[in-house]
């Protein structure tokens, strides 16, 4: 009974920990910060570029590391490898350093990305509740969502007064959250591969991407939901600059990022139901397609801001449903693995697609390149479409 109510209680603390996470005052920042500092559009392409190319030579071995040495041991690694990244980023004054605060931040992600999912889910499934992860996934995001509401609105608050401000308060909530980070506890799973070291550790990642390759439904809702994903992280990042470049203050900004934010965390609260009522493959198939028609819009429209709102909330609804599609359908000893091998999906179109945005940007506008981005995403979508209605229920 104790380890029961342990394990109920992960998920108690997960709430909160999930909001100290996602509190963040620097994200509706950065951006602004490094064009204030003097780089182009495509110098924070490349920034950004070296975030994901360290995610995605980083993702599946930090996953290991939360299989291997446990989910908790990575999250007390992951926030404090973040507190380190806010120092050395409000520090820098130049490309390289800027660099290198990103190649860190990278890793604090990369450390969170699979071992929180994981934890959550074994901590369910270890107490039999695992028909309850759509319904917690749904809390989680809507959780999330609210906490980078408010987090939106502080930072751009803060910013107006000075940027130092907002990341001190970023860097104190980072270490409050590293030190409660040590009141989880570990699930207990039971490993195929009882073999340590080196050796296990290359035996893990084997094991688990056979795992993905076996399962073609699984491969296919990992490709194309990461895409989604990555979509709507671009022109979060970008519209931003380009908010900014118009004239917007940084208040201004984080109240409009705020509102989709709501949008986002609402839609993600009610993602149970719209799954019952559009099925799996009804959401993979009509969200992706809002999506599209969302971006074309900032690229016609004088208020593209109103139509990212959209965008917020039908990711947030594909987000919870392919995270639960996901866990139900990998083992708990390769979860964190699996779930890093899927960011590492998302870092892999991140590496070539950001960048690219921010140098058509540079040449073009960006406005001209949000509609591009629809446009694309619509033909894929299209694609997308065809191809569920095509295959088997």
């Amino acid at each position: 009974m104790h380890y029961y109510q342990k394990m109920e209680k992960n998920v108690g603390k997960n709430y909160i920990f999930t909001f100290l996470s996602n509190f963040n005052l620097t994200s509706v920042l950065w951006v602004i910060f490094l064009a204030y500092k003097g780089m182009s559009l495509t110098e924070i392409g490349i920034l950004e570029g070296i975030f994901h190319v360290t995610s995605f030579f980083m993702e599946v071995p930090t996953g290991a590391v939360a299989d291997i040495f446990g989910r908790k041991t990575s999250r007390i690694l992951g926030k404090l490898t973040g507190v380190i990244s806010n120092i050395i980023f409000i520090s820098s004054g130049n490309f390289w350093l800027f660099a290198l605060s990103m190649f860190v931040t990278a890793l604090s992600y990369n450390l969170e990305s699979g071992a929180g999912q994981a934890l959550v889910y074994d901590s369910l499934l270890s107490i039999s509740k695992e028909k309850e992860y759509l319904v917690i996934s749904g809390r989680i995001e809507f959780i999330t969502q609210t906490a980078m509401f408010l987090g939106y609105i502080a930072g751009g608050y803060f910013a107006g007064k000075s940027f130092e401000t907002a990341y001190i308060i970023a860097i104190i909530i980072g270490i409050i959250n590293f030190l409660y980070a040590f009141s989880f506890t570990e699930p207990e799973i039971e490993y195929k591969n009882e073999i340590k070291g080196l050796k296990g550790f290359f035996i893990q990642n084997r094991d688990s991407f056979n795992e993905i390759k076996k399962n073609k439904k699984l491969l296919f809702v990992i490709m194309f939901s990461e895409f989604a994903s990555m979509m709507c992280t671009t022109v979060f990042f970008y519209l931003q600059n380009y908010m900014y470049s118009e004239g917007f203050t940084t208040y201004k900004i984080g109240l409009i990022l705020a509102l989709a934010g709501v949008a986002g965390a609402v839609f993600g609260l009610l993602t149970h139901k719209i799954e019952k009522l559009l099925s799996e493959k009804g959401i993979l198939m009509l969200l992706p397609l809002i999506m599209a028609i969302s971006l074309i819009f900032m690229g016609i429209s004088e208020f593209s801001y109103i139509f990212f709102i959209f965008i917020s909330a039908a990711e947030s609804v594909i987000f919870v449903a392919y995270s639960d599609y996901v866990n139900r359908n990998i083992p708990s000893d390769k979860r964190a693995t699996i779930l890093s091998m899927c960011s590492m999906v998302f870092s892999m179109y991140m590496i070539f697609i950001f960048p690219l945005v921010g140098k058509l940007g540079d040449i073009y506008g960006l406005k001209l390149t949000f509609l591009l981005l629809g446009i694309g995403l619509f033909i894929l979508s299209s694609i997308n479409i065809f191809i569920l209605f095509k295959s088997k229920k």
